[in-house]
């Protein structure tokens, strides 16, 4: 079984279904892009995924185990670690606070992100409020790989950022696949940078997979079809 693994999930929020038929895989050490137009069930999907919205059909299991149930606090303790959209930082806390918030065990210390993202250990004692928000995107980030997660999570990491902070971002992805064995699922709406990263990819439109593959695969007519504007 992959490590990831959800299975014709189906979600709503209240009454009205967000996602109607979501399969997607992800295995050890793999990068997974999940890609789809605004609006198509991509966050609802991470949702899903880190027990912050339940799936009303379908399956998710990560490491083996079943979700359903599961609270967000122990599916991340199972090795989920998530970089929301709009990073998210802890206002009221230090930058070593907020790396130390949910550390856990394992490689990722402050001594690791440090060496990852310098610019954080400069900045160690100031208000997370204070930094830029390319700054706060690699603390989001640091904060994510300090619970030692068996698969990181980012969604929409480079949206927004300066390009030249952009490429510093995916350059940390890179090493991430290369230097790690941990899985990664990514999205973002850059089909050049994923395809120097992802393995594999997966589109959703409304809310549905519609199509899956190796994302070597991918061919202007797909893209054209499901991610054109």
């Amino acid at each position: 079984m992959s490590l990831l693994e959800l299975s014709h999930v189906s979600a709503f929020y209240g009454s009205s279904q967000a996602l109607f038929d979501v399969d997607l895989s992800i295995d050890e050490g793999q990068v997974l892009a999940v890609l789809g137009r605004n609006g198509m069930g991509k966050s609802t999907t991470v949702k899903v995924i880190c027990r912050m919205l339940a799936n009303r059909g379908g399956s998710v299991f990560f490491a083996g185990q079943d979700l359903a149930n599961v609270p967000t606090h122990r599916a991340a303790r199972l090795g989920l670690g998530l970089v929301p959209e709009g990073r998210r930082c802890f206002p009221n806390l230090t930058v070593y606070e907020n790396l130390i918030a949910s550390a856990r065990p394992g490689a990722w210390d402050f001594s690791a992100i440090a060496k990852l993202f310098p610019r954080l250990e400069e900045r160690r004692d100031q208000l997370s409020t204070s930094l830029s928000g390319g700054e706060q995107q690699m603390l989001a980030i640091g904060r994510a790989l300090m619970t030692n997660p068996r698969l990181l999570i980012l969604d929409e990491a480079t949206e927004g950022l300066a390009p030249v902070v952009r490429t510093e971002i995916w350059a940390v992805i890179s090493r991430l696949k290369n230097e790690t064995d941990m899985a990664i699922l990514v999205i973002d709406k850059s089909l050049k940078e994923l395809g120097t990263v992802a393995d594999t990819g997966v589109i959703l439109e409304k809310g549905r997979s519609v199509w899956s593959g190796a994302f070597s695969d991918l061919t202007p007519q797909i893209t054209d079809r499901y991610l054109g504007v």
